[in-house]
């Protein structure tokens, strides 16, 4: 029997079709071929009349359902090409037939997405303008195997959600179709229908680009961008195997600067301003908050709802290209806020997707946060694994990134995190760590650092979990560098004391270094450190005003000097008074006032001595670049160490005053004799400081002292740091 003949009764397809849960509309839609004819069926339940056009003419289709089921009989064994007329009541219209289409997925795509490995899964899954059977349009497929249906609607067919059902591709769990003719911009959703049967509108999961919030659409993009950075590409490749400072502006755009009545600035033109910033402030890195879409911007980022997806607050995909683009070409890094740890609730975004548990663990007691009120992704689910380790490799590819921050590890890592016993399950072995987890972490480690050299992975992890920065073959979890919480906590509590008290705290400065070799460090002064009640970092030093910026400055230079990597949220470069706020710009304007210029002017010369001292960077994770000088000294609040380079020379010995008197002729050892410059105090006139100092330099005597044979008197300027180098033409040879 050929297709023309075909007597079948549509109404079970139709009521399929209306309802949403069809899994082959395909096998119903589209043209059938027979033996010398081509079956055309098409649907729409409001159309009065349908046609085919076709080179040979126009043959009017036939209602053979209920509620707009239409077919026509055209005499043509293979109709390579044709369009469809529908007329309703209101309207007419001509448009290609989607149903003539082959999938856009094919059968290898499908088993690595299955598995769990498809390392381009952008590139399948999400909305792609390409050309297919020699038509160009937009591929859509999304990922949603319990669906009963998955409709698309668009900008394109009106947002009708019962004109363009999706066909499930077998066992995949896969919902794929191609519609010619849309383009880039085109708003769509994807219609989900449950098992029980309630319909829901979707954001695309893979979604390269959304509409603005509080819009939810998913929108089509397709990139024109060209790229300009590749020498720091190739730089960047080398990154590893030679040592190099890191110094990194933590940045969320929307507060970072602001334009007239407070307008949000783009991506376009905060490239520009920041690339300004940080060549004259020294910072090797800007780390943004997150830029993945998020519905709520005071979650500043980190619950995401569009993890392909920059955020259209500041522009376009390809406008957040530029800003990488322009970044590094001023030889500037770009480091991403990355959220694998939780997701929100939201319904029309990941949230119970198909309507069961999908990227969440079913079970509440691992696949909720009591914390955060957000749903935890099921790092076990082989797609839900593909889903995160495509993530962390799409914005390295697409955009260039040079570093993924990953939020929350703690939180990954520890089953029973943040709950009481019986609040959580323990793993097969009966332990408390998240296995699945653990694996994820070092699967996107790995694969980062294998297929895009140079591209650093750091762990917001505040626990003593082992090996968080040590390679995944040696046992750790593959990180580049972990932030080091302790030294921070240590640190802040012991700037906030009263000098007079500043005796009993002194161990918070030298703990840090029985375990600074441990890791990897990254020193964080972060915007964790400056929101929900807990001031800014001016205003939790101790003392008067004139102290609190003395003991600000103090603190920059011991951080600078501290083996470690550096980080510092923006607004601390120039001592913002206030807490943070994300609703406004930081407040540029104090600048005009020299206590505040003053400490942008340190956090300048300190990037600019950072930059050109390799022994404060060189051997930032090994015990051979770093030597007390004096540890002891509680009682003068006084501490002072020593840096050395990779060759074993000394390049700067840091002696902090941390008390508010001054102290003349005070001795301190040092490694070598002669000459020692004093290349930065935090007390000078310069920054705001009372100007007390060693007139540019100290010279050294035959007087053992702190274990050295010789040794100098200096002044030690109140609640401030020096730091002194050998002079030129001193002799630095290498440390027995």
């Amino acid at each position: 029997m050929t297709p023309a003949t075909d007597t079948r009764d549509w109404t079970a397809d139709v009521v399929q079709l209306l309802a949403g849960s069809h899994h082959d509309p395909h096998q119903v839609l589209g043209p059938h071929p027979g033996d010398d004819v081509t079956v055309v069926r098409a649907f729409h339940p409001d159309a009065l009349g349908v046609s085919v056009a076709h080179p040979g003419g126009v043959v009017p289709m036939r209602e053979v359902g209920p509620s707009g089921l239409f077919e026509a009989t055209v005499p043509v064994k293979q109709l390579a090409g044709y369009r469809l007329r529908f007329r309703t009541a209101s309207a007419e219209w001509e448009a290609e037939d989607p149903y003539r289409f082959l999938p856009t997925l094919g059968e290898l795509d499908l088993h690595l997405i299955g598995e769990g490995t498809h390392k381009e899964l952008w590139r399948r899954l999400g909305a792609r303008v390409i050309e297919h059977q020699g038509v160009r349009g937009t591929a859509f497929a999304v990922w949603a195997p319990n669906a009963r249906g998955v409709h698309l609607v668009s900008d394109a067919n009106h947002w009708d959600a019962r004109t363009w059902p999706m066909r499930s591709l077998g066992t995949s769990g896969v919902w794929e179709m191609f519609v010619p003719a849309i383009g880039a911009g085109t708003r769509y959703k994807y219609q989900v229908t449950r098992v029980n049967g309630n319909q829901v509108l979707k954001a695309d999961p893979l979604a390269r680009s959304a509409e603005r919030p509080p819009a939810t659409a998913s929108i089509v993009d397709e990139s024109h961008y060209v790229w300009n950075d590749a020498d720091w590409m190739q730089q960047r490749s080398s990154w590893r195997a030679v040592p190099s400072p890191l110094s990194v502006y933590e940045v969320h755009l929307g507060s970072w600067r602001r334009g007239e009545d407070n307008a949000v600035l783009g991506y376009r033109e905060l490239a520009r301003r920041l690339a300004e910033h940080c060549a004259v402030t020294g910072f090797s890195h800007v780390e943004l908050l997150p830029v993945m879409e998020h519905p709520f911007g005071g979650s500043w980022g980190y619950q995401v709802t569009g993890y392909f997806s920059p955020t259209a607050r500041f522009g376009t995909p390809d406008d957040f290209r530029f800003f990488v683009d322009h970044l590094h070409q001023h030889g500037i890094g770009v480091i991403l806020d990355w959220v694998p740890a939780h997701f929100p609730k939201d319904d029309w975004a990941l949230a119970r997707f198909d309507g069961t548990p999908l990227y969440e663990h079913a079970d509440p007691r691992r696949g909720e946060h009591p914390d955060w009120g957000t749903y935890v992704f099921n790092y076990g689910r082989n797609e839900v694994h593909n889903f995160l380790v495509a993530n962390a490799r799409y914005w390295s590819e697409e955009f260039h990134v040079d570093g993924l921050r990953v939020d929350a590890v703690a939180s990954m890592l520890y089953l029973d995190y943040s709950r009481r016993p019986g609040e959580w399950l323990p793993n097969r072995y009966g332990g408390r760590e998240n296995l699945e987890a653990i694996t994820l972490l070092r699967d996107v480690n790995e694969q980062l650092q294998r297929d895009y050299p140079g591209v650093m992975t750091i762990a917001e992890e505040s626990t003593a979990w082992p090996g968080v920065s040590r390679p995944v073959v040696a046992g750790g979890l593959g990180f580049t560098f972990k932030w080091n919480m302790g030294w921070m906590h240590d640190t802040l509590d012991y700037m906030t004391q009263d000098p007079v008290f500043r005796r009993y705290q002194h161990q918070k400065l030298t703990f840090g270094l029985w375990y600074a070799w441990s890791e990897n460090f990254v020193l964080p002064l972060s915007h964790d450190e400056v929101v929900h009640m807990k001031g800014s970092l001016l205003r939790k030093m101790a003392g008067d005003a004139w102290q609190q910026f003395a003991n600000l400055r103090a603190l920059f230079a011991w951080m600078w000097a501290h083996p470690g990597k550096k980080l510092l949220f923006m607004g601390g470069e120039f001592a913002q008074p206030s807490e943070w706020s994300h609703q406004s710009s930081l407040p540029w304007e104090l600048l005009s006032q020299p206590e505040h210029s003053g400490v942008l002017r340190l956090v300048e010369d300190l990037g600019a001595r950072y930059r050109d001292t390799p022994a404060l960077f060189e051997l930032d994770d090994r015990a051979q670049g770093f030597q007390w000088i004096d540890a002891g000294n509680a009682d003068q609040n006084v501490i002072a160490f020593v840096r050395y380079d990779a060759h074993g020379h000394p390049g700067v010995a840091c002696i902090a005053n941390f008390s508010p008197v001054v102290h003349h002729d005070f001795r301190i050892g040092l490694p070598l004799p002669g000459r020692w410059n004093e290349v930065l105090n935090t007390d000078s006139s310069l920054y705001g400081g009372s100007g007390q100092g060693n007139l540019g330099a100290v010279e050294t005597e035959d007087v053992r002292w702190h274990t050295f044979p010789q040794s100098t008197r200096m002044t030690l300027p109140p609640l401030a740091v020096v730091w002194l180098s050998p002079a030129s033409g001193a002799d630095t040879r290498p440390i027995a």
